[in-house]
């Protein structure tokens, strides 16, 4: 059977494939986009906060559970630290999932419980369903297949660094402004979260496994703080968890090969946001690709140099702190709050040279 012909193929329909579809059919294009899942944007593997400036795209997915003012940063002494840091937290299902449908209503194509299996240069194979395989001739083709990219590894790259997390959803006793951030050597590699949204909370945690592989016990640990604090109520009403990738940026073109969001390590090595990137990407890359196909030769790498322009000297500061902080882990100095104030966005001594 002879491939089947499209403009683009992206893999992945979570925010960067999603943004990608929509933004190479808007010009034009076929565009063909496959995603694993059964239920787009299900398991949430996410916190699912967003800052202010994604205000527009969490409107047009209508996706908004409630605005978020500050952050509240805990300190291993227990010194807390409150900043100002707008946002919002989502429904982070419902955002893939408006994302998914504003692609469509450009004209892109988008098939679920469809599986990327392979790749030789020019043709994909693809799987749908249970044993259905067929074959794809992509003019471009756009990885944006998350942490552990299977296109990432087709075209030659290495597993990235990651960070595992886990997290439960709570009952929230009381309205709640803040997210809440806890530094601390018991989350080596990452750090503990309450993020508020509406009646409940999402509380979590990440760790790099190098350090910490239990991650259960210390979130158990956290969350019976938090009651006892009067915070959070005692159920578990979801548990979830995921991998984070925190190594920075890669190399994002090979040939006709383009990768977005946590697939070209866009992620904040730091923090761990990763949806204002994978957005923006994912729209880059889709109109790259429009270009390439228009004629620019340049296309596609011009996009990588965009994005490296945008999130690259964050991405790099990000992980320089990470190295600085392995080096530490698991010894005593790593409980002192001069070390996590060095390793983290709310205090001046993370953008110190």
């Amino acid at each position: 059977m002879n491939p089947l012909a499209t403009d683009v193929l992206v893999i992945g329909a979570g925010p960067a494939g999603a943004a990608a579809a929509r933004a190479a059919a808007s010009r034009g294009l076929t565009v063909i986009c496959i995603d694993r899942r059964a239920e787009i944007g299900v398991p949430v593997q996410c916190a699912e906060f967003v800052p202010m400036p994604l205000l527009r795209t969490v409107h047009e997915t209508d996706s908004r559970v409630q605005d978020v003012a500050g952050m509240l940063t805990v300190l291993p002494s227990g010194l807390q630290h409150h900043s100002v840091f707008p946002g919002m937290m989502i429904d982070r299902a419902r955002f893939d999932q408006g994302l998914v449908e504003l692609a469509q209503a450009a004209g892109a194509q988008v098939k679920i419980r469809c599986q990327f299996l392979s790749w030789d240069g020019a043709v994909a194979r693809l799987r749908c369903g249970t044993d259905e395989v067929f074959t794809v001739h992509p003019r471009v083709l756009i990885g944006a297949d998350g942490p552990h990219s299977l296109v990432a590894e087709a075209v030659g790259l290495p597993h990235q660094q990651v960070v595992y997390t886990r997290q439960y959803t709570v009952p929230l006793l009381r309205p709640y402004a803040d997210t809440d951030i806890f530094l601390s050597d018991v989350f080596p590699g990452g750090y503990g979260w309450l993020f508020p949204r509406g009646p409940v909370a999402n509380l979590g945690l990440g760790a790099d496994r190098r350090f910490e592989d239990n991650l259960k016990l210390p979130l158990e640990q956290l969350h019976r703080q938090m009651v006892a604090r009067g915070i959070v109520g005692e159920a578990v009403l979801g548990r979830t968890g995921g991998a984070i990738p925190v190594g920075g940026i890669r190399r994002m073109v090979h040939g006709n090969v383009v990768l977005a969001g946590d697939a070209a390590g866009l992620t904040h090595p730091i923090t761990g946001a990763g949806i204002p990137a994978a957005v923006i990407s994912g729209e880059g890359a889709g109109l790259a690709a429009a270009d390439c196909l228009a004629g620019d030769e340049n296309a596609l790498e011009s996009y990588a140099e965009d994005m490296q322009d945008q999130f690259g000297p964050a991405l790099a500061r990000a992980v320089q702190r990470r190295k600085s902080l392995e080096a530490v882990w698991r010894q005593p100095t790593a409980q002192e709050d001069r070390v996590m104030r060095s390793g983290w966005i709310a205090f001046d001594e993370y953008f110190a040279a």
